[in-house]
């Protein structure tokens, strides 16, 4: 007895098929939604702060802002200057649910993240965060991107994922607009952790779309740190350079 219905047809297997590239529409030629010429045509960071991911004219170097004030978390991971086009991509990903655009980042990411697993460049933390976003801005967009990118990340990773630890109970005025001291003050007691959240002695690692001034991943960080967190690092799409550069 047969199965399947007898069909002499060609029939068209997607998973084999050549992808158009989410950037220039062309043929990848692959199976990947990004080609080759647009991947290494992306903004990727190289040289920037050892600690906040600053863009900087040399590697190896630690920006002096956070030798003035080191922030609370160890290091931000961000494969990308916040430039062209992947400043379009977030954008067009966080405020016009352009999901596929998101997944493709967050790929690319996640195998950045890898590598430097394997190379033993970055220790794996035992547990993904997400940068929880306000109650009423949540329910003007529909979804937290972070979350999103977190997910994804946890599944190409195969990293233990909490969206409930941290919490956001206050709406404070979007950061896009405020410079460095307002967002610092805008930000202060807009976190908590949620009642049972277990973070004392872990390697936790904040996912987030981009870092800007670095103040949300600071406050966050101090307070996982403060309830006794061993670790806190930080992974995000892109960092943004200083203005003017």
């Amino acid at each position: 007895m047969h199965c399947q219905p007898d069909y002499k047809h060609k029939v068209y297997i997607w998973l084999k098929s050549n992808q158009i590239c989410l950037i220039c529409d062309e043929a990848t030629d692959s199976a990947a939604t990004l080609c080759n010429a647009c991947e290494i045509d992306l903004p990727w960071l190289t040289q920037g702060c050892q600690v906040c991911a600053l863009p900087l004219p040399a590697s190896g170097l630690i920006c002096g802002q956070c030798q003035r004030s080191p922030p609370a978390f160890n290091q931000v991971v961000a494969p990308w200057t916040y430039h062209f086009p992947v400043d379009s991509l977030i954008s067009r990903f966080k405020h016009q649910g352009k999901w596929p655009l998101g997944h493709l980042l967050a790929s690319l990411l996640g195998e950045c993240l890898q590598h430097r697993f394997d190379n033993a460049e970055l220790s794996r933390p035992e547990r993904l965060l997400v940068v929880p976003m306000a109650t009423k801005r949540l329910r003007q967009r529909g979804y937290n991107q972070a979350a999103m990118l977190a997910r994804w990340l946890s599944q190409d990773l195969d990293l233990p994922l909490d969206e409930q630890a941290l919490l956001r109970p206050h709406d404070t005025i979007a950061q896009q607009q405020l410079d460095a001291k307002q967002r610092q003050r805008n930000l202060l007691k807009a976190f908590a952790l949620a009642p049972g959240a277990r973070v004392q002695g872990q390697h936790l690692a904040l996912v987030d779309d981009v870092l800007t001034t670095g103040a949300t991943a600071h406050s966050l960080a101090r307070l996982l740190m403060d309830a006794g967190a061993r670790q806190v690092d930080v992974y995000c799409l892109a960092r943004t350079p200083k203005p003017g550069t």
